[in-house]
């Protein structure tokens, strides 16, 4: 019963908490109190390295073996990860595997050791060590304990290892749908030269916007990526308009109006674009109504593509040069006050 409600304890750290040392505490607790041992030790598999390093233990005198570490094949524990069998040593005394840590276990008083490997889905993960300052002869029902608890510490490691993989995958998917969002954004400045530069800039300055109007970092993702597509409609407009060099009828006007609904058709089935939409698809909005393609009013219109709208009609008429940001700052200031104060109000 003792050994069922240890397993149960370790079983509820391992589900519990993804922190190994919360885990290794209540297993090494177990690992000692059960056993009948005086010291434990986790050993972590190092693959660059093909080393053990210390992680956790429990009974030592010394810092020592907290600085140590074993190379796969070398000293019991790592002909134990090697083997991937337990290795049990009577006596240490008279041990002829020659072992880089001999001196600690001779310091620490150690005779009887055990190195179990920790095997979880086939891999090695580490190696758990026990220790006893005199001989031991434990029984098969004692040493199938000490295995099970090793596999035990082998599924903790195991779990972090996936954890920590999975949240290396997202960030680097993060970074490919990032690298292709800019991507989608220079094909059309390439088609369009006039706006060259220009996605950058806008996205930029619409981003600080947002941070000074405290945003929460979730919505600044989805804005910085709504800024950075806000013109992606017009991948479906014709050349002979997006590029005509004179002004457009009236005919080609309403074609050219339709970019933002190309953006909503074209970003709507992409599920992690979806919260991203509102800049593209309400962008042409106008706060008094007559701006397209839905003629949203006030705050109807949503605050990313207001925030989006102030910056990027503020750059486009903004003059360059010397006087460039004396420019900006006249222009924003029009802009503001030509509109009721609510337009960049969340309510």
């Amino acid at each position: 019963m003792q050994h069922l409600s240890a397993l149960h304890s370790i079983a509820l750290a391992i589900t519990a908490s993804l922190d190994l040392r919360l885990t290794f505490n209540v297993l090494l607790d177990a690992v000692v109190s059960q056993l009948g041992v005086d010291a434990a030790a986790v050993l972590m598999l190092e693959p660059d390295r093909q080393t053990l390093a210390y992680v956790a233990g429990r009974g030592f005198r010394s810092k020592g073996v907290e600085r140590s570490r074993v190379r796969i094949g070398s000293g019991h524990a790592g002909l134990a990860a090697l083997e991937r069998r337990t290795v049990h040593v009577p006596d240490l005394r008279d041990s002829e595997l020659a072992s880089q840590r001999a001196q600690l276990w001779a310091a620490e008083g150690f005779v009887a050791h055990y190195a179990v490997p920790l095997i979880a889905k086939g891999e090695v993960q580490g190696v758990l060590e026990v220790f006893h300052h005199s001989p031991v002869n434990r029984d098969p029902a004692w040493l199938d304990f000490l295995e099970t608890l090793a596999t035990q510490a082998a599924i903790a490691m195991d779990n972090v290892r996936l954890f920590e993989g999975l949240q290396h995958s997202n960030v680097e998917l993060n970074l490919a749908y990032d690298a292709t969002l800019e991507g989608w954004a220079r094909a059309l400045e390439l088609r369009d030269l006039e706006t060259e530069g220009h996605t950058r800039r806008v996205t930029t300055r619409t981003l600080r916007l947002a941070q000074t109007m405290e945003l929460g970092e979730e919505e600044l993702v989805h804005i910085r990526r709504g800024a950075l597509l806000h013109d992606i409609g017009k991948m479906g407009i014709p050349d002979r308009i997006l590029l005509k060099a004179g002004p457009l009828g009236d005919g080609e006007w309403e074609i050219m109006r339709k970019h933002p609904a190309y953006a909503y058709e074209m970003l709507l089935p992409i599920a992690y674009l979806r919260p991203a939409l509102d800049i593209p698809y309400c962008h042409h909005e106008k706060w008094d109504g007559t701006g397209y393609p839905r003629g949203l009013k006030g705050q109807e219109i949503p605050l990313a593509a207001r925030i989006f709208a102030v910056v990027d009609v503020g750059m486009r008429c903004a003059p360059t040069g010397p006087t460039a940001k004396v420019g900006r700052k006249i222009q924003y200031g029009s802009i503001l006050e030509s509109r009721p104060v609510g337009i960049l109000t969340r309510r």
